[in-house]
Order: C-alpha cells, then structure tokens, then sequence
C-alpha cells in the first residue's frame, strides 16, 4: 500500500479560499442572472457574489455607491453606507470564512472579511467575494466604487 497525504477539512477549506472557491458552492460559482457587485478602491477590483435575499436586493438598489473603504480591527475592511439597508434581519450563521461580505445591522455598514472572524448578533452575510481575499490585504483608508456587475 503506498503512502497517500490526507487533507483535513481545515486545509481543504484553506486551499479552496486561496483559489477563490467556497466548499459547498453557496456563493462559489458565478451563474446567469445572479446578483453580483464590482468594487474599486486604489488599484484594487473584484467583483462579490451576492445571494438573492432582500437585503441584498436593498444594497443592489442603493447602486452605485461611493463610500470610503478602512481597516477595522485586524481581519476587516469596512465601509459606512449612506441608509441602512431595509429589510435587515440578522440570523446565527455558520461556515465564517475569510472573503465573507457582510452587512452589520446596527451601524449600517459592510464589512469585508479577509480573515476569520465568528457570526456576532447584527452580522448578515451577504455573499462571497470571488477570486479570493487578495485585494483586501491592501493597508488604508481609500475611496470605493460599489456598483453592479
């Protein structure tokens, strides 16, 4: 019997968040019609895979937006919108994992995770950014362009 390595669900979870790819396929895979969002800031672009539910629906009507991108804390980019988002209910989640976009209720901000972090009350996931958590590395308080894909 010859030695095979075998991966741990940690590190299949690590390799597919370096390749951009989500276990489970929840936001993982672009598909006709989904709802999706391109952001900029510096020299910076991805694009976020959002899941059809009402408060993602209330940011893509908000659209497009100019807000301002910062570091928070050691694992988070957030950025202040100009309205909360209606619709904003906040229910446990689980799977947290770098490269989460979130809502965060009681401030009325997005939140762009880059790394791990656990589900806090008023924290609603909002989707996945595609192409991995590289662009949000960047260090700084910078202009962001939110729009539609």
């Amino acid at each position: 019997m010859g030695s095979r390595a075998r991966i741990g669900r940690r590190g299949l979870l690590k390799m597919s968040l370096a390749a951009g790819v989500v276990p489970g396929g929840l936001f993982a895979e672009k598909s006709e019609g989904a709802m999706r969002i391109a952001c900029r800031f510096a020299d910076q672009m991805f694009h976020i895979g959002l899941a059809q539910t009402p408060v993602g629906e209330a940011l893509m009507a908000q659209l497009p937006l100019d807000l301002t991108i910062e570091d928070y804390g050691s694992n988070e980019k957030i950025a202040y919108l100009p309205q909360k988002l209606s619709g904003a209910v906040s229910e446990p989640f689980g799977n947290e994992a770098p490269g989460d976009f979130c809502y965060f209720a009681p401030w009325g901000n997005l939140v762009f995770f880059y790394e791990g972090y656990h589900y806090s009350r008023g924290l609603i996931r909002l989707g996945r950014i595609e192409g991995g958590i590289a662009p949000l590395l960047l260090r700084g308080s910078f202009p962001l362009r939110i729009s539609s894909a």
